[in-house]
């Protein structure tokens, strides 16, 4: 008899201490990514080099002659309207897909903004035929005439389509944003006749292609959050020209220099506190300008 109380009390113990089946998280489905090509009949330029295959290793790609975008919805309870386009960085010879690219847009997405990574032309690769100021820019300006001609399917506002550019992709941004578009570009489709401004731009460590823009630009430029590390060889300087034109234009800017910091810290890759939370200064600066409010709100 007491072997049977002291098995059922272990029976009781074990029932009492796991959670029921129906308690556990169900599982989830692995993550699926649609890709959307920007021009369905190829990118002008291209020719046959379309159908040659993109090369990915670990957190890089690059081999790109067919410049798409890979859309990452916002959750339907948090999202608000906005949308940001993602350039990542890669000095135009490839593209860091992960770190500056694919994380960056989740991380948007838990703040209700929904996201767009953009794989542009790359014009530093050997063999390449790209120019940044042509054909990147060409891609960059694209994506944000995409998603504005697509605002309805995504819940997105087209008047909150920012666009967000990780150092060679934070010079693309700046192309677009600050500097007028040239004359006699490619147009293929009635989405190019769409406006390829973005509404607000955010510069992390942004190379120094473009900077300073053209004065007679500037005075249009959307608002800009700027930041880089203050040891930046490369990018350090021209963050700093461009916000200071900025300023100076009475165009709406943020600036963060982090101290002792040198370049492409990302989300996540430093030990230095403050580095660690400028994510969190660029959700404040969303917020101050208004960007984050739900399409029912004041926008």
């Amino acid at each position: 008899m007491q072997l049977r109380r002291s098995a059922l009390a272990l029976l009781l113990a074990s029932l009492l201490a796991a959670p029921a089946a129906s308690q556990n998280p169900a599982p989830e489905p692995a993550p699926r990514y649609e890709r959307i090509s920007l021009w369905p009949n190829g990118a002008p330029g291209v020719g046959k080099r379309r159908a040659e295959a993109e090369v990915a290793r670990d957190y890089w790609v690059r081999n790109i002659h067919d410049p798409s975008l890979i859309p990452f919805p916002a959750p339907a309870a948090k999202r608000n309207g906005a949308a940001i386009v993602i350039l990542p960085g890669g000095g135009h010879k490839l593209l860091v897909w992960t770190n500056e690219g694919t994380k960056v847009a989740t991380a948007l997405n838990r703040a209700g903004i929904t996201a767009f990574v953009l794989k542009y032309r790359l014009a530093n690769e050997p063999g390449s035929t790209y120019t940044v100021e042509g054909d990147a820019a060409d891609d960059t300006r694209r994506a944000i005439r995409w998603v504005r001609a697509h605002a309805a399917v995504y819940g997105i506002d087209p008047a909150r389509v920012g666009a967000m550019g990780f150092s060679a992709g934070g010079e693309l941004v700046t192309q677009v944003a600050d500097h007028p578009e040239p004359a006699g570009r490619p147009r293929t489709d009635a989405i190019d006749s769409l406006s390829a401004r973005p509404d607000f731009q955010v510069l992390v460590f942004p190379g120094p292609r473009g900077v300073p823009a053209p004065a007679s630009a500037i005075t249009t430029a959307p608002p800009a959050f700027l930041v880089a590390g203050s040891r930046d060889d490369c990018c350090a300087a021209p963050t700093v020209a461009l916000y200071e034109q900025l300023r100076r234009a009475g165009i709406s800017a943020e600036l963060h220099m982090y101290a002792d910091s040198g370049h492409a810290f990302n989300l996540d890759e430093s030990e230095r506190l403050s580095i660690l939370h400028w994510p969190d200064r660029l959700y404040d600066w969303l917020a101050d300008g208004d960007w984050l409010s739900r399409r029912a709100d004041k926008r």
